[in-house]
């Protein structure tokens, strides 16, 4: 599946997730939810560390871990952000030359 395909099916669970909980998809839904998920990224992250309270779990990790990656594709629709091109112009110039030289101005 490609990034774009992906980013479309984030954009629907996102659309599903605020219609089930009734939340208005506003500006502060957007940040406010990848915000919230990196949180519980780190705290998921700590937990498996032994450097918080709690039992911690590699799935928990991976859990929301794809949860900060769904909100990031949210987040990356609502503003009409191309996250394949975005990274090859951003990342892709300390790549090799095969795929740095697509992403130069």
């Amino acid at each position: 599946m490609r990034i774009a395909e992906v980013q479309q099916a984030a954009a629907e669970v996102g659309r599903l997730y605020a219609e089930r909980f009734g939340i208005a998809r506003d500006p502060a839904f957007y940040l406010g939810k990848l915000t919230e998920e990196m949180g519980e990224m780190t705290a998921a992250w700590l937990k498996l560390n032994g450097r918080a309270r709690g039992e911690g779990s590699r799935a928990a990790l991976e859990d929301e871990a794809a949860d900060v990656l769904g909100f990031l594709l949210v987040f990356a629709d609502w503003q009409g952000i191309d996250l394949a091109e975005a990274f090859r112009r951003k990342w892709g110039v300390h790549l090799p030359d095969t795929f740095a030289s697509e992403c130069r101005p």
